[in-house]
């Protein structure tokens, strides 16, 4: 079968995998939270931004490839950590970090995935990228710090826009639970989904194995709740300190919208600055990512990521030119998998190869550095 003639955007994806994964598995991944206005800004900023074509430039050789941290990717996206990966689809990390390996991309790994450092080591290959939910107990992050190190993982990233839980209520009223239990409800709903059943049953329901390992270290909590909140802090700028004096690789905070907060992170010796909304799940105030974007590049010289509201090449352009780095996804990789499993993530890689050639070529740009001279302001 030729995916690309089946599946020849994102938007194809994400109706396969609406169709293949129950419904409050596919609830929690493209929800976000309160009304989903910050979702929708990130769409509408995108949108906003206009590159200007360009002609008569003749056969080109385009150069997609990107230096970050030290290290060479062939593209400008990588893989985002995603909050409980594998309850998408079995074996989700395992999955991504193995295509992010295959094609040279940088693979995050939550805190609270379903596999820990351990579980996907063999599958990074010095891509990994490890972000870390702050535990209260400074016992407890150098143990986690120690066993990211030690699986091979290289740079660190802390989320800096989760300083309390949000309020995801679409997720809520599709009946999932954390940890998750299968209820009458649910069981229908998994009924209609057999490949994603017959998968799971295989792997079984999936846990936050790396939280999990520390839930007897934390008072008073029993077996059934949910501790990676309650493990975490909200984590402030000695916090910020503490990580920068007990990791010696690239250290990277996510979540950063106010270019007010850029010359600190520098201070505090930061290797970079993400961009990110949480790709609208946290604060329905917030603004579309790629309107911060401008004053956030303007402010530092350091590596800057972008993630929030991607959805093709084109948006990847429209993030570099307006002067992202490099760009990260999350929910694209799962629709992907919730479509085609294990060969999604390949189509996707190979379907934003494509999308970003055309575009570069309607621009005449052969290089990504030259995308901010096509840009309309």
């Amino acid at each position: 079968m030729d995916l690309h003639k089946h599946y020849p955007a994102l938007s194809d994806l994400k109706a396969k995998a609406r169709k293949r994964l129950p419904w409050f598995v596919f609830e929690y991944l493209d929800s976000a939270t309160g009304q989903e206005h910050s979702q929708h800004r990130n769409r509408e900023g995108l949108d906003r931004v206009q590159l200007m074509p360009s002609i008569l430039h003749g056969e080109q050789d385009v150069d997609l490839s990107v230096e970050l941290f030290g290290q060479q990717h062939p593209l400008p996206f990588g893989v985002s950590p995603v909050g409980m990966s594998g309850l998408f689809w079995p074996d989700a990390e395992r999955l991504l970090a193995q295509a992010a390996t295959r094609h040279g991309l940088p693979y995050g790994l939550s805190t609270v995935a379903s596999r820990p450092p351990e579980e996907v080591s063999d599958c990074i290959n010095g891509n990994g990228w490890f972000q870390i939910y702050p535990p209260r107990d400074p016992l407890i992050r150098a143990d986690m710090l120690q066993r990211a190190k030690a699986a091979g993982f290289t740079t660190l990233v802390l989320t800096a826009d989760v300083p309390v839980p949000s309020r995801r209520e679409r997720q809520v009223r599709s009946g999932l639970t954390s940890p998750p239990r299968l209820t009458p409800r649910l069981l229908a709903q998994v009924a209609r989904c057999p490949a994603w059943a017959l998968g799971m049953a295989k792997m079984g329901l999936p846990r936050m194995k790396l939280i999990d390992d520390y839930a007897e270290k934390a008072t008073g909590l029993s077996s059934t709740e949910h501790v990676g909140y309650l493990l975490r802090t909200s984590p402030d700028w000695d916090y910020l300190k503490a990580l920068r004096d007990a990791w010696d690789g690239p250290l990277v905070v996510k979540g950063v919208m106010d270019a007010r907060d850029v010359k600190p992170l520098e201070a505090a010796g930061v290797d970079g600055i993400w961009v990110s909304n949480h790709a609208g799940r946290q604060f329905d105030a917030a603004p579309a990512t790629i309107d911060v974007l401008p004053a956030i590049r303007a402010e530092t010289k350091l590596p800057v990521i972008f993630d929030s509201g991607i959805e093709g090449g084109l948006d990847i352009c429209r993030a570099l030119a307006l002067g992202a780095d490099f760009v990260m996804m999350g929910r694209a990789w799962h629709y992907a998998l919730g479509a085609l499993g294990a060969k999604g993530p390949d189509h996707l890689v190979d379907m934003l190869r494509r999308d970003l050639v055309a575009n570069l070529g309607q621009m005449g740009v052969a290089r990504l550095s030259d995308l901010p001279t096509r840009l309309l302001r």
